[in-house]
């Protein structure tokens, strides 16, 4: 179904049933990232699940800002609020726990708990912003110079995803081909406006939290092991759940482990209590 908030038109699923839970989807993504874990949510969770802008079936914004972290933050609260799933459980991944991580700090009230998996509160530097500004502009071209095919062929072959050769061959294919359903232009103004680089940092305010936040990572993710580390430092109220045998996207390769940590750890309730 599609929602109109601030004049774009957001495409979300809503299914289950219990407490809300919101699935904010990575680069590259949609709410069908999703898909697989459904059956074990649905049945303990009232699940959101929201095509972020620039992805999926969400319309394309004429306003570049709307591609913007706190713009879509914006716009989220905006969902909750008239869904009446305020406050609700938020499970982001990667993008999505950027995202999520903004929401939780400018919006707390319509935050019940937070699961960050494979998740960063941002470059702290300013030279850190403009390189990977830099570097998320170059890619940004490509992709719109060579066309969608030609990037997720390049994406597939990032060192990021090796721990992936373990998924079954089915999967993996399904994968490729929800991203290939994203748009070039889309993408492209992704990167420009919703990267790690054009996101401000919020370490300083990781202390700031008072909701429940699980950090979840793949063991094999040696960078965003010592980020959920780092994390766990600052956060008063963070548990890290590191996921033996699993890359960047631990909801893939280890989806039962980590529902499990919504469940028990994520406010307490749902899966696994």
């Amino acid at each position: 179904m599609y929602h109109p908030i601030n004049n774009l038109a957001y495409h979300i699923e809503i299914e289950g049933s219990g407490p809300p839970l919101l699935l904010l989807h990575g680069f590259t993504g949609s709410g069908q990232s999703w898909q697989e874990a459904l059956p074990l949510l649905t049945a303990h969770y009232t699940v959101l699940r929201v095509d972020l802008p620039g992805h999926g079936r969400t319309a394309l914004p004429d306003d570049i800002l709307r591609y913007s972290v706190s713009m879509v933050a914006r716009d989220l609260v905006q969902l909750l609020t008239h869904l009446q799933m305020a406050p609700a459980q938020v499970w982001g991944y990667s993008m999505g726990a950027r995202l999520a991580l903004i929401l939780a700090l400018d919006y707390p009230e319509v935050v019940r708990c937070l699961l960050l998996e494979s998740g960063s509160p941002g470059l702290i530097s300013e030279s850190e912003r403009a390189a990977r500004r830099s570097s998320d502009e170059a890619l940004a071209q490509r992709i719109e110079q060579h066309g969608i095919e030609a990037f997720v062929a390049e994406w597939e072959h990032s060192p990021m995803w090796a721990s992936q050769v373990q998924l079954p061959t089915a999967q993996r294919g399904q994968l490729h081909e929800r991203r290939l359903q994203n748009s070039t232009i889309g993408l492209a103004n992704s990167l420009r406006y919703m990267g790690t680089g054009a996101q401000p940092s919020v370490w300083s305010r990781l202390p700031e939290l008072r909701v429940p936040v699980a950090l979840v990572v793949g063991a094999l993710d040696s960078k965003f092991v010592q980020i959920a580390r780092e994390m766990q430092q600052a956060c008063p109220t963070a548990s890290l759940h590191m996921i033996e045998g699993a890359g960047h996207a631990v909801h893939l390769e280890r989806m039962h482990e980590i529902i499990q940590v919504l469940g028990r750890d994520c406010a307490g309730v749902g899966y696994g209590t």
